[in-house]
C-alpha cells in the first residue's frame, strides 16, 4: 500500500484489507452468538456501509434479513450538521430485533437524527455495529453496541468511505496526510 491522491487530498495506508475482513469476522461472530434463535433485521446505512454490510452479512450464520437505507450528513471532509434522509426504511420493524449496519460513527449527529424514528417503531430491540467509531470525535450520544475498530479523529477513506464521492472502491483504507 503506497499514499494516494484523491481529488486535491493526499491519503496515507491506514488499516489493510487483511485487517478489516478479519475484524469483521470477529464482529459476525460475536452478532452470530448474540441473535442466536432470533430472526434480526440488520439496516444497512447507504452509501459508505455497503462494502462493510456485505462482507459482514456474507458471515452471519442466524437467519437474517437486510434491508438499506440512505442518510448523509458529509460534505467533502466536514459534516455538514445537517442530515439527509434520501431514501427510507420500507420494512416494518415493530417487535423485531434491529441491527444498524453503519460504516462510521464520528460525530454522531447522522444516527441521533435518526434513531428516535426506528424508536418509535417499537423494535424489540435496538442496536448499532459500525466498522469504525471515533469516541473523541463523538458530539451526539449515540451508544455504539459493536465496533470492528476504535480509531482516531482524523478523515478515512476507502472500504465504502469515500471524499466527496471517490475513494470507497478501495479494498484498504486510507488516512488524510497530516
Amino acid at each position: 500500500m503506497s499514499a494516494i491522491k484523491v481529488h486535491d487530498k493526499l491519503f496515507v495506508p491506514f488499516i489493510a484489507e487483511e485487517t478489516i475482513l478479519n475484524k469483521v469476522k470477529e464482529l459476525a461472530r460475536k452478532l452470530n452468538k448474540d441473535y442466536e434463535g432470533k430472526r434480526p433485521l440488520f439496516i444497512a446505512v447507504l452509501n459508505g456501509s455497503f462494502m462493510f454490510a456485505s462482507d459482514l452479512f456474507k458471515e452471519i450464520t442466524v437467519e437474517p434479513e437486510i434491508c438499506f437505507i440512505r442518510l448523509a450528513s458529509y460534505k467533502g471532509t466536514q459534516s455538514t450538521g445537517h442530515v439527509i434522509t434520501a431514501v427510507g426504511l420500507d420494512v416494518d420493524i415493530k417487535d423485531r430485533h434491529v441491527v444498524i449496519i453503519e460504516d462510521i460513527v464520528d460525530t454522531g449527529k447522522t444516527l441521533h437524527t435518526y434513531l428516535p424514528q426506528l424508536l418509535n417503531q417499537q423494535p424489540a430491540s435496538l442496536k448499532i455495529a459500525v466498522l469504525l467509531h471515533k469516541p473523541e470525535a463523538q458530539t451526539h450520544p449515540v451508544k455504539v453496541d459493536y465496533a470492528c475498530m476504535t480509531i482516531s479523529n482524523k478523515f478515512v477513506l476507502g472500504y465504502g468511505l469515500d471524499y466527496d464521492g471517490l475513494g470507497r472502491n478501495i479494498r484498504e483504507i486510507y488516512q488524510l496526510s497530516e
